[in-house]
């Protein structure tokens, strides 16, 4: 079970290195316009904010990378980021009437989240 729990929070970890790769340096690229449906111009007005948030992006992937690498905390810190990483989707999906945040972000975290737990 423990190749599992760490596939599924590394899963996650890669995840958020990929949205915050997204974020911070492809938000006004072809790329990030495409993947967020944004027009050049939205995307320009808002590419400070998506910078930050995808700087704390890469603070979740760093502490679930943390989380794998710390035998004796992996437990706690696992439980901490992921359920981070869950309130966040959820938050996104209803600010952002995009469900799809669910499946994409939230998923993944609870899979994780409850392999732990087993």
């Amino acid at each position: 079970m423990k190749f599992l729990q760490i596939f599924l929070i590394a899963l996650v970890a890669f995840e958020h290195i990929y949205f915050m790769i997204l974020e911070m340096f492809y938000w006004t690229k072809p790329k990030g316009l495409k993947t967020f449906g944004l027009t050049k111009e939205n995307a320009e007005n808002s590419k400070v904010l998506a910078a930050n948030q995808g700087l704390y992006n890469g603070f979740l992937a760093a502490g679930l990378i943390w989380a794998i690498l710390d035998i004796e905390l992996r437990f706690p810190l696992a439980v901490f980021f992921l359920s981070c990483v869950i309130i966040a989707g959820v938050y996104g999906a209803y600010t952002t009437k995009k469900v799809s945040l669910i499946y994409v972000q939230s998923l993944p975290a609870i899979l994780a989240l409850l392999a732990i737990h087993i």
